[in-house]
């Protein structure tokens, strides 16, 4: 969906597309939620538009549970059927290797993988058919849920809004070579941690754990 789509949408068909996106990204199959979040929070700083962006993070919150929800239920009906299929389906996100880091990251950090999860693309769409799947308890795995939802979609969503409203304010003071930088900069601390994480996960791969997710 380009610029032009999304701002010739109604503020409910916004959060509509936010809390369809991101639910079905959480449930299993690859979306990008994390764009269509960024992209209507930002639409949320322009007043003129009407998008507001508590509910931009509410909607996208919504889809983020019961996507997950949906996922874990999968997970724990259908074992590795699901990811066997699911690797079949969208070999790109569910191959071997990234299955293999996910299954690390809960061997490592149990029911906080499902809250760092949030943050890191493979991990949020992995945690939801692979927590039922481990057998973690679900009241263990909807804390986890409602936390990282609430901390990925509110963080997300504030910064992003008072970044397009500092943008808004920088474009007409200085150039849109000083958006860019500031954008730049952000993706790669951003990338930075992300790569950390992962690399993080696959040093944890040569010295398993051994310690079960649902024990976490």
């Amino acid at each position: 969906m380009d610029v032009e789509q999304w701002l010739a949408l109604p503020p409910l068909a916004v959060y509509l597309v936010v809390g369809v996106v991101v639910g079905v990204e959480s449930l299993g199959v690859p979306l990008p939620g994390e764009i269509v979040l960024v992209g209507a929070a930002l639409l949320s700083s322009r007043p003129d538009l009407g998008i507001s962006p508590v509910w931009v993070a509410l909607s996208a919150l919504i889809g983020a549970v019961v996507g997950d929800s949906i996922g874990y239920a999968l997970g724990r009906r259908y074992g590795r059927t699901l990811l066997a299929w699911l690797s079949r389906r969208f070999p790109r996100h569910f191959g071997p290797a990234h299955l293999a880091m996910a299954e690390r990251a809960f061997a490592r950090w149990g029911m906080l993988t499902v809250v760092v999860g949030r943050f890191i693309a493979i991990l949020r769409i992995f945690a939801g058919p692979l927590a039922g799947v481990l057998g973690m308890p679900y009241r263990r795995f909807l804390a986890a849920n409602v936390l990282g939802g609430l901390l990925w979609t509110v963080g997300t969503t504030t910064a992003v809004y008072f970044l397009g409203i500092v943008a808004e304010q920088w474009l007409q003071r200085f150039s849109y070579l000083g958006l860019a930088v500031a954008l730049v900069v952000g993706l790669l601390a951003a990338r930075v941690v992300r790569r950390r994480l992962t690399a993080a996960l696959a040093e944890d791969g040569d010295h398993p754990t051994g310690r079960p997710a649902a024990e976490s």
